[in-house]
């Protein structure tokens, strides 16, 4: 995980713990609502994406007033101290990396089985 959060601190200029913890936030979210399967055969080829889950900020399952889903996990994020557009850069940043690690095929599947993910992949 060292190479994606090296590359959202350079790419989107967040520094590095919230970089971690949305990384971690991400990864949350794919585990909850993604195909159990799929998500946990990306997060084993992933270096040290137990840990980044484990240090994300708890999930409380609420969703606040944004309900579930994406919005909940840009609401976390955003609770991190980072702006939209950064939620989204960092999305964009972890989600290509994700494709490099498992391929697009893979990723689309897991995308296409969560409503509102499909906008960033």
């Amino acid at each position: 995980m060292d190479e994606l959060i090296g590359r959202i601190v350079a790419n989107v200029g967040v520094d590095r713990t919230a970089a971690e913890k949305a990384v971690g936030i991400i990864l949350q979210f794919l585990l909850k609502e993604g195909p159990a399967d799929k998500v946990r055969s990306l997060i084993d080829k992933l270096p040290s994406a137990d840990a980044a889950i484990a240090a994300a900020p708890p999930d409380s399952g609420s969703g606040g007033i944004f309900g579930g889903g994406v919005m909940a996990a840009g609401s976390r994020m955003t609770s991190l101290g980072l702006g939209m557009g950064q939620v989204q850069a960092v999305t964009r940043e972890t989600i290509s990396y994700l494709r490099e690690k498992v391929g697009d095929e893979t990723l689309r599947e897991i995308a296409s089985a969560i409503p509102g993910l499909g906008q960033f992949v």
